[in-house]
Formats: structure tokens, C-alpha cells, sequence
């Protein structure tokens, strides 16, 4: 009698409090298929309801009388290796989250099943060839030219492409189907189904590698031997925009391709994707393989495929990239690594630079973070030893940074200037448009206007689920909630008293109708999520900018990083106060990235450039220091300041969230958290607990939402801790209708 085995598998829809391997019987049947790694489908709860799982491990097991058996594999091969199962463990100790969930992250789209049917099945088109030698084709033809004009025809292409899809042959003959089937029966064609992979576009890579300046070959050669090293290491490379970290980040790539090592490039924007691309693919052509959430469904799976196939060993893509199945992981490149978009915001609430340092820990591979403005605390672990450091210190060919200019907003307005555009700006936008040079305006809000106010009685829209103003938006004159999708027709007078509306504080729609009135005429590109929705639709806009030469794009933080033209000579950050005042400890981080890096997208190649940083608070330190381009000063500022605060990096910040419909309820129940984190705390040294305290937007789809925060040290052993308040909490009657979830450093 063959041995019997037990599978421990994750299974799909279970919540965090009751996470664990659950056993179940694998039956002869399945014996051969059901592997660690292969999703199965399982018998669950006490109704027995089918639900998809992954097999984590098998396990001989004596006692199997009360198991359930498993009813179904359903993949034919296991779709994650040993590795990529210990990350999903991983990801579950780490971000507090199932690991199905993990799981589930780490597998494309794709992947994901209905009714024990794959929803995205790999692609197929039929291929014809001639089933004899090409002489007897070409005599057949001959003789059927008369009576069977179609067939003689088929045959006669296929004798001249030996080979051909299907479709084509049918198309470029003018033949009909009927005649390739007569064709097949008599034994002439043979007809083959073979796979294809769906693929964005990628060009064919013949261009020669690009020469190194004196200050990227000492870059170069110090992370090329870190990367060569026998350990697993991370190295941040710093760099003022313009200085030519790609150029190094291509010769690193083509080394580790040189060593049969495979590489990931992470970018943080799905507009960047088509120009690194671009860029990368002239060197690697079809080496690339590419994943972000604008390709199909169907492309991702079969990039997926292609990767964990071997027929492609360089990654580039967004967040989940991370993700890749690539096998000899020699680098791992962040490119703008300080950005919040390598933080999900969903469960799992991973940072991909958290997996990319595990991902490289296993592989003995290294870590390449690269920025302008790199993240406080990754700076600080260069500074301190914890990641090897190399610097850029000027742009590429010795070009100039550019000039900068500071523009007080409080003096436009008591010029009676009341437009988002000052007038110094648009002197400089005039200037550009005469010489046929092109600028690039910022502004961090869509829409036309963050409010709609009444001047009489003080009446404002305010989303009914939602704890914010609606945004008023000129397409289509309507009122939306950014954050539930909540939209009303605009009024044409108060509704409460009939009063005048007026618009307060502008958007990315307002500023392109100003610069359409200041400049008849001038055609203006906006670039915002109402404007690249759809597939491709960054590459459209940006590649428009570049070819037609528009001579102004406005946009919010998609035109900030890695765009490079060679005719953009003017930068206008539109109001450089919003978001420095949030109240988020990262406020100041994040504004000072944002101005310098949208002002080095100015000058990038021969053409000087300028930038005007318009500011109500033009005497505000970070905003100076960004406007001198000087990271320097800000770092050595803001880590005093996080040193006397005892905040990342001197802290974790592990933090619990609480939301459900009744406020007085949730609220309740994060006091009941605070006081068990705090317990459970007492006599750790430099613990101490935050809250509740509601987040910046208290209500999110009628949803409240409140926060309590455990700070410790790092490596106090404090995630345990929290780890049990939120099975706690899931377990308890208290809490029936509160959703609670923790999460690392959260990034709002």
C-alpha cells in the first residue's frame, strides 16, 4: 500500500487571527500532482465550502482518520518554488497579513481561478507547414492549379515560407479554409498549435554600451565589485538629477547578464516604464521582460511565464515587479527608492524595497538603491555603515543644475494677482514659447478646484461618505470625492442660501484653463489620472510631448521623476506649500523630493535651464534647500530631527488601524487596543504607545477610521506584540463589525 501523505496548505478567504497550514489527505489519485507550490482546492469549514488553497509541504502522516481529502489540483506544474513559498512566510510574519495573501501578490492576475477554470489560459495560434518534401508540394500544385486554384495556391505559398501562422496564409493566398482542410486530409499541410507570449512592445537591442564619465566609473567599478562579491550586500547610490544613473545602472546589468545572472529594475511610476524601456531595450531587446498594472491581464501572466521560463532575465516594472520569478538574481535595482508608491497600501502592506532585501538575501545578490533624494533613512544606513555608498556629484558632461528662482505668492496676491500663474512665471513660459523650448508645470491636486464655497453664507460641498470637500472638476461641470468616487452635477447657485459659488484653490484642470487664457493659442498637455487612463495612456501623452514638441505639459507627481527631454529648458512648481503642513512626520521629506526632483527635469542636455518655485512661504528652510538643489543640508537637518523625536529611523513604527460604520464603536475599541498595547509593552525600553488618534481623512465609504501607534526600537521584538493585539481582536465580541489591521511605518 503506497504511503500516505498529508498536505499543509494555505487556504484562500481566511482571516489573519486564524492563518495557519491546514492539513488535508492528498488521495492516490492525486498523488503525483499535488506538490508544494501547486494550488489545490480544498473542502473548508464546517459546510465543506470549495476553496482554492497552496500546498506549502507534504507530510507522511499516521493519523488521517478525521482529514478531509483534497479534491482538486489545478496547476500541472507547481507555479512557486521552494524560495518564493519561504517569502510568502515571510510576508506573513512581516506585513501581518495571510499567507494566501502574500501569495496572492506574488503570482500574476492571471493566475486566479473560477470554478476550477483558469481565467486567463496561455495564448495559441495554429501554424502551417508542408507535411512533404517541397517538390512533391510544388508538382501538386501544378496539377491542381486547374480544378483547385485555392489549393494550388496554399501550396505554392507554403513552398515559398516553408512556415506559416495560419491566419496569414489564409489571408495572404485568398484561400479559404475549406481548401486548407482538403489540403490536411490529403496528407499535403500539417497543422500545429503552438504558444505565443502576449508582450507590450519592445524594441530590438543593438546599441553599443554607453562610455562612463570619470565619476561614474568610480561608481561603477565600487557597486560592480559588491555585486560580485560572494555575500548579499545593499548599496545606495546618490546622484544630483541629471548625473547619469542609468548609464550605471546598464553597465551593472550587462555585467550580471556577462555572469548568467539575472537582474530587476524597479521603477516607481507606470509613466516611467516606456522610457526606461525604451532605453534598456536598445541595449537588452528581448532580455526584457516587463510588469505593471497597464498591461493586460493576459500579458502579465505570459511575461510571467516567459520569465520563470528563463527566456527572460531583466525585469522592469513598478511595485510588484518585485515579485518576479526570476531564477540567479544577481541585482536588484530601486530607481527613485524614496517614493511611497513602493508601499501597498493593501494587504499585503509590503515595501518592495522590505522584499527586494529578503529576495536578495536569499539569492546572495545585491541591493541598488538610486536617488537624487534618497529616503532619510536609507541615507542614514549609508551614513552609518549598514549600505555601501557612492555619489555623483555633478550632472553628466558637467552641465549646470539650474537656475532657480523663488517666487513669493503673498506679494502676486497683493498685486492683485490671484491666478495660480505669478507673473514672473509666466514672463518665463513667454520666453520658452517665443524660442520654441518647452516647459513643465506642477501642481500635486487633479481637478479644476479643491472646493466650491458660497461668498455668501459660507455653504461648501462635502462628500455624504467621505470626510472631505468634493473637487470640482470642469469636464462635465460635476463635483467629485477623490477618495470614494462620489460625484453631483455643480449647482448654479448656493442650495442653501442662492447665493454666488466660488472656486477656491486650484488643480491640474484649473492651471490648463489659465494658461489656455494667458496663452491663445499655446497648446497645453495635462497630465494627471483623469488624463492617462486606459492602457498605454502615458507612453501616448509623454512620447506626444516629445515628438510634437508641445510647448507646455502640466501634471501632478507623474511629471516629477526620471522624465528626460532634451527641450524642456523650464520648470514652474505652481504652489510648492502643498502638503509641507500635513502633520505627517515624512511632510517635509516628501515636499523637498518633490521640488528638486520636477526642477531637475529643467536642462538636461544643452539647453540651460530654470526653474520658479512658487511658495507662500518662501522662507520656509526646506523649500530653500530644495530650491539650492542642496540634499546635503536638508539630511543633516532632518535626522537631528527624527533623533530627538525617536522616529524612523531611531524607531518602528508599528501601527494598529481600526474602521467600521459607527464611530462611537471603533473609537471604543481602539482604546481597547491602546490598552493592551500597552500592557504588553511595559518594561520594554523606549516603548511607548500613540493614540487613538483618527487618521487625516477620519471617514473613507462611511468608514471611521482611527489609529493606534506602538513605537519602539528596532528589533525590540515588538511585531509579536502586535501580531497577537490584532488576533485579539478578531477573536473578540467587542469588536464584531470593526475591521483591524497593523502595518510597518505606514506611509499616510
Amino acid at each position: 500500500m503506497p504511503e500516505l501523505k498529508v498536505a499543509k496548505i494555505a487556504v484562500s478567504g481566511v482571516p489573519f487571527r486564524l492563518d495557519r497550514p491546514y492539513d488535508y489527505l492528498v488521495p492516490d489519485s492525486l498523488a503525483e500532482r499535488v506538490r508544494p507550490g501547486v494550488r489545490v482546492e480544498v473542502p473548508f469549514g464546517r459546510a465543506n465550502r470549495a476553496t482554492e488553497g497552496i500546498v506549502l509541504a507534504l507530510a507522511p502522516e499516521s493519523d488521517f482518520e478525521k482529514l478531509k481529502n483534497v479534491t482538486a489540483a489545478l496547476d500541472a506544474e507547481p507555479l512557486l518554488d521552494a524560495g518564493m513559498l519561504s517569502l510568502a512566510m515571510w510576508m506573513h510574519e512581516r506585513f501581518f497579513c495571510t499567507v494566501y495573501e502574500a501569495v496572492k501578490a506574488i503570482l500574476p492576475a492571471g493566475f486566479w481561478f473560477s470554478g476550477g477554470r483558469m481565467r486567463q489560459r496561455e495564448k495559441y495560434v495554429t501554424m502551417a507547414s508542408l507535411a512533404v518534401p517541397a517538390e512533391e508540394a510544388a508538382e501538386a500544385a501544378l496539377r491542381k492549379r486547374g480544378k483547385a486554384p485555392q489549393q494550388a495556391e496554399l501550396l505554392r505559398t507554403l513552398c515559398a515560407a516553408g512556415r506559416a501562422e495560419l491566419h496569414d496564409l489564409l489571408e495572404f493566398s485568398g484561400a479559404k479554409r475549406q481548401s486548407l482542410n482538403s489540403l490536411v486530409k490529403q496528407g499535403f499541410v500539417l497543422l500545429e498549435d503552438e504558444e505565443v507570449f502576449r508582450r507590450p512592445q519592445v524594441a530590438a537591442g543593438c546599441a553599443e554600451l554607453p562610455e562612463l564619465s570619470e565619476s561614474q566609473q568610480r561608481a561603477f567599478e565600487g557597486i560592480n565589485a559588491l555585486a560580485n562579491g560572494e555575500k548579499a550586500g545593499a548599496a545606495l547610490l546618490f546622484g544630483v538629477t541629471g548625473s547619469g544613473k542609468t548609464t550605471i545602472y546598464i553597465r551593472l546589468i550587462a555585467e550580471q547578464l556577462r555572469r548568467g545572472r539575472s537582474c530587476m529594475l524597479l521603477v516607481p511610476e507606470i509613466a516611467l516604464t516606456p522610457q526606461m524601456l525604451r532605453t534598456f531595450a536598445a541595449h537588452f531587446g528581448d532580455e526584457i521582460a516587463v510588469l505593471h498594472s497597464s498591461l493586460s491581464a493576459g500579458e502579465r501572466f505570459d511575461e510571467w511565464r516567459r520569465i520563470k521560463s528563463g527566456g527572460a532575465r531583466v525585469v522592469i516594472g513598478t511595485r510588484s515587479a518585485v515579485f518576479a520569478p526570476v531564477s540567479e538574481l544577481g541585482l536588484v535595482i530601486i530607481d527613485e527608492e524614496q517614493e511611497d508608491t513602493y508601499k501597498s497600501e493593501n494587504a499585503p502592506r509590503y515595501h518592495a524595497r522590505d522584499v527586494a532585501k529578503y529576495r536578495c538575501a536569499q539569492s546572495g545578490a545585491l541591493l541598488l538603491l538610486g536617488s537624487a533624494t534618497p529616503d532619510v533613512e536609507s541615507r542614514y544606513y549609508a551614513d552609518t555603515g549598514r549600505y555601501g555608498f557612492f555619489t555623483l556629484p555633478g550632472r553628466y558632461n558637467e552641465r549646470e543644475l539650474p537656475e532657480v528662482e523663488i517666487v513669493d505668492l503673498k506679494r502676486e496676491l497683493r498685486r492683485g494677482n490671484g491666478g495660480s500663474i505669478s507673473a514672473r512665471l509666466r514672463e518665463e513660459l513667454q520666453k520658452n514659447i517665443e524660442r520654441g523650448e518647452q516647459s513643465i508645470l506642477f501642481i500635486n491636486r487633479r481637478g479644476a478646484n479643491k472646493l466650491v464655497t458660497c461668498v455668501e453664507c459660507g455653504y461648501s460641498y462635502h462628500c455624504p461618505n467621505c470626510s472631505v470637500s468634493l473637487t470640482f472638476h470642469s469636464y462635465g461641470h460635476r463635483l467629485m470625492c477623490h477618495h470614494c468616487g462620489y460625484s453631483q452635477p455643480l449647482d448654479e447657485s448656493c442650495p442653501e442660501c442662492g447665493g454666488t459659488l466660488k472656486y477656491v484653490g486650484a488643480g491640474t484642470q484649473k492651471v490648463e484653463e489659465e494658461l489656455s487664457e494667458l496663452f491663445p493659442g499655446v497648446e497645453v498637455l495635462r497630465m494627471d489620472t483623469d488624463t492617462v487612463a486606459g492602457a498605454g495612456g502615458h507612453d501616448k501623452l509623454l512620447e506626444r510631448f516629445r515628438s510634437e514638441r508641445v510647448p507646455i505639459m502640466v501634471g501632478t507627481q507623474m511629471v516629477t521623476k526620471g522624465l528626460n527631454f532634451e527641450n524642456v529648458t523650464l520648470v514652474g512648481v505652481i504652489c510648492a506649500d502643498q502638503g509641507l503642513y500635513a502633520g505627517d512626520y515624512r511632510a517635509s521629506e516628501r515636499t523637498f523630493s518633490l521640488i528638486t526632483q520636477v526642477v531637475g527635469r529643467s536642462g538636461r542636455f544643452e539647453k540651460p535651464g530654470r526653474a520658479v518655485i512658487q511658495t507662500y512661504t518662501p522662507a520656509n528652510e526646506t523649500i530653500i534647500q530644495a530650491a539650492r538643489q542642496d540634499y546635503e543640508s536638508f539630511f543633516r537637518s532632518e535626522i537631528e530631527l527624527r533623533r530627538m523625536q525617536a522616529l524612523p529611523p531611531f524607531a518602528e513604527l508599528l501601527s494598529v488601524t481600526l474602521s467600521g460604520l459607527d464611530e462611537n464603536q471603533v473609537l471604543d475599541c481602539a482604546h481597547r487596543v491602546m490598552r493592551h498595547l500597552r500592557a504588553s509593552s511595559q518594561g520594554v525600553e523606549g516603548a511607548r504607545v500613540l493614540g487613538p488618534a483618527p487618521l487625516a481623512i477620519l471617514k473613507v465609504n462611511n468608514n471611521y477610521r482611527y489609529r493606534v501607534t506602538l513605537c519602539a526600537s528596532p528589533g525590540a521584538g515588538m511585531r509579536r506584540v502586535v501580531a497577537d493585539t490584532v488576533v485579539r481582536a478578531g477573536a473578540s465580541k467587542y469588536f464584531k463589525g470593526v475591521n483591524v489591521y497593523a502595518d510597518t511605518n505606514p506611509s499616510d
